[in-house]
């Protein structure tokens, strides 16, 4: 649409000033004044000015909070041309129940169930996150140093049954030591929090939580019998593999291909300052609330899990880690379909390394 004559004059004279005298206006402060008039849209170079808006569901005290927080603080999203609203959830559930309904855009889950549903005719996909992921957990001291020295052991188990990193771990135990964990032994599922309690106070002799839970443990005692990462790697995977990451639906993102990419611009770039910057780790410690040996192994952690492969490596291992986990795993955490969905990484990112 053209400006009209009498609207393009006054906009002239806006930003040169009538009668000859030359108005200090910026070009930062017309193209505010051309929006409020409705005319932005018909600006030429002015979109860059408007962030696109992302709406991002997340848990209150979940450690996505961590990188959204030093994204938000320090403008990432802005510069990429992303405004991110945050909208936070008191657990995961209600974040898949909003994103599937449209009341967001944007949450943190895993591939497994992004497959899931994408296998069902939902078109939701999936930026890595991160590759951080639990580990089983058991004393300095503990008598207990192979998955084989498990056997009739009461293991906490968070996440329950259909828990990848628990799925994995149970598949290289049938497979190197001939040991099905979940039969011969006394699994306890439960909350994270109170597994974490249960492991401190010695009720149990082994605990597989979420992988910022081990951290803390590790920092008050504990030592990484075998984590999941070690189970896939041994189990065909070629590298680190990302157990979440930001999940959309296709549609959104080919609509708004630039909220979409501006979300993984800004999340690149407050992960590396976190993984550079000890700084910002103390600035995010009554958030963590962690200090001491324990914000240093989190932090530790948290930049182990910072995605560094290709896309397209990422997504042929966790290819093939489904039919590992779809074999032991069976219909109730697959579906019917026997093979990853084709799309379950975005396919956004083929051209960006």
């Amino acid at each position: 649409m053209q400006l009209s004559r009498t609207r393009a004059g006054s906009l002239n004279r806006l930003e040169h000033g009538s009668g000859g005298d030359v108005m200090n206006v910026t070009r930062r402060s017309f193209i505010l004044l051309a929006s409020a008039m409705g005319l932005v849209a018909d600006l030429p170079g002015t979109h860059a000015w408007a962030a696109s808006k992302v709406r991002i569901g997340v848990l209150k005290f979940g450690t996505v909070s961590w990188e959204l927080d030093t994204l938000k603080h320090h403008g990432f999203d802005m510069a990429s041309g992303t405004e991110l609203d945050i909208a936070y959830f008191a657990g995961e559930d209600a974040t898949n129940v909003a994103l599937q309904a449209g009341e967001i855009d944007v949450i943190v889950s895993d591939w497994l169930w992004v497959s899931r549903l994408r296998s069902e005719g939902e078109d939701l996909t999936l930026s890595p996150y991160s590759t951080a992921v639990g580990a089983i957990m058991v004393r300095q001291d503990s008598p207990i140093l192979t998955i084989a020295d498990l056997k009739g052991r009461k293991i906490g188990v968070a996440g329950g049954p259909l828990d990848k990193s628990w799925l994995l771990i149970q598949a290289l135990a049938r497979r190197d030591h001939g040991v099905d964990l979940a039969t011969i032994n006394d699994i306890v599922f439960g909350a994270p929090p109170l597994l974490q309690e249960k492991a401190l106070q010695g009720e149990l002799d082994a605990v597989l939580n979420f992988w910022h839970f081990c951290a803390r443990l590790e920092a008050n005692g504990f030592r990484r019998l075998v984590g999941a990462e070690d189970a896939a790697m041994r189990l065909g995977a070629s590298g680190p593999v990302s157990a979440l990451g930001y999940v959309f639906r296709d549609r959104w993102a080919d609509r708004n291909p630039a909220a979409a990419k501006g979300l993984v611009k800004a999340s690149a770039q407050a992960k590396e300052l976190l993984a550079s910057s000890d700084e910002e780790w103390l600035r995010l410690a009554p958030l963590i609330r962690a200090e001491g040996k324990e914000l240093e192994t989190l932090r530790d952690r948290y930049r182990e899990g910072i995605p560094r492969r290709p896309v397209a490596e990422e997504e042929a291992d966790a290819a093939r880690l489904y039919r590992v986990l779809a074999e032991i795993g069976g219909e109730r955490l697959v579906g019917s379909a026997p093979e990853m969905a084709p799309g379950t990484f975005w396919r956004g990112l083929a051209n960006d390394g």
